[in-house]
């Protein structure tokens, strides 16, 4: 008899000996693996787009779905495409003068420096951020400019959340089905509510990456800022990165300010200032009227934390990243397992 429970602990512990080597070695081919993972999160976050204006044109014109969601990504590939078309080699001319323009900026910045007697200092900071093989501020305008680089990666994000815009139902059932069956019915509402507060998420940053984009570039217009349209433009899409792009996309206007003269970048510094101000003061509260609003300090812990675990691509995706962990946090474990009332973020608004 006791031969028989010794024989069964054995089984027992090696069969959790086998679970934990299981976990572990999912765990490192995730690890190895993330940032595949993150562009497919990227493609979902494409895809929700997609869907989101798919389902406002089937309200508005009464269409099917599957018509609906191919007018949505016809309408917003034929509007970028469009405006690459108009803008693209004003754009592309007026990069090149920045990438030009920015190291004379920032030797012409650590002259005026200099002639303050803070040129010592100066250089100490530039060789703390300096990277191998260039110079620091060379390297600093690349590490912005290859935001918009990886074409490649792009495409294919782009093409991913095409394929899961037109067959959502069809991605979800499959995911769903990896999941124990007892579990699939919560499974399902808390992918459904997570989707539910990104696309409020979504909708609110569109908004606010618009209305940046404009007053930063005519305000720079207005100042005879050289590249306005591009510092513009930056600042648009920088404005996606909660806390980190508003600085990245001040940083190279003041440097050609700087260059020009003290007085227009204390100008430009302070337009930067007044559009943030306006942005967080005006603009946010209004736009969470009826969008997703989430506490600053998970943001910006979120933001250095998937910075520090996936690099750039962690820190692009990091907003959208956590308002789903969010959702999922507050419904899977919040709800259910702590027994918890709490509410939903983007629950009950449209």
């Amino acid at each position: 008899m006791a031969r028989k429970v010794d024989e069964k602990s054995d089984r027992q512990f090696v069969h959790r000996v086998l679970i934990v080597l299981g976990l572990t070695a999912l765990f490192l081919i995730a690890w190895q693996l993330r940032t595949l993972l993150l562009m497919f999160f990227g493609a979902v976050v494409v895809a929700t787009v997609f869907r989101a204006l798919g389902d406002r044109l089937e309200k508005l014109i009464g269409c099917k779905p599957g018509i609906a969601v191919a007018l949505s990504i016809t309408i917003i590939l034929g509007v970028a495409i469009g405006l690459v078309a108009l803008f693209g080699s004003h754009v592309a001319a007026q990069v090149q003068t920045l990438r030009e323009a920015i190291p004379a900026a920032w030797r012409a910045f650590e002259a005026r420096m200099g002639d303050l007697g803070l040129g010592e200092q100066i250089k100490t900071l530039a060789q703390s951020i300096r990277a191998p093989g260039g110079s620091s501020f060379s390297a600093f305008g690349k590490t912005i400019l290859s935001i918009g680089s990886g074409i490649a990666d792009v495409l294919v994000v782009i093409v991913a959340g095409i394929f899961l815009a037109t067959q959502p139902r069809f991605y979800l059932t499959g995911a769903v089905k990896l999941i124990p069956p007892t579990k699939r019915a919560l499974a399902l509402e808390s992918i459904m509510e997570s989707e539910q507060a990104m696309r409020l998420w979504l909708r609110g940053q569109l908004i606010a990456m618009i209305v940046v984009g404009l007053l930063t570039g005519l305000g720079l217009w207005a100042l005879a800022m050289p590249s306005a349209l591009t510092l513009g433009l930056l600042a648009g899409i920088l404005e996606f990165i909660p806390f980190a792009g508003p600085i990245l996309s001040a940083v190279p206007a003041i440097l050609l300010a700087l260059a020009v003269s003290p007085e227009i970048a204390l100008w430009v510094l302070l337009l930067y200032f007044a559009v943030q101000q306006f942005e967080g003061y005006v603009l946010t509260p209004l736009v969470q009227q009826y969008a997703v609003d989430l506490p600053g300090v998970v943001l910006l812990f979120s933001l250095i934390a998937f910075g520090a675990l996936f690099g750039t691509l962690g820190v692009i995706l990091a907003a959208p990243l956590t308002v789903v962990c969010y959702v999922l946090v507050k419904r899977l474990y919040v709800i259910e397992t702590l027994h918890t009332p709490t509410s939903i973020p983007g629950k009950g608004k449209d």
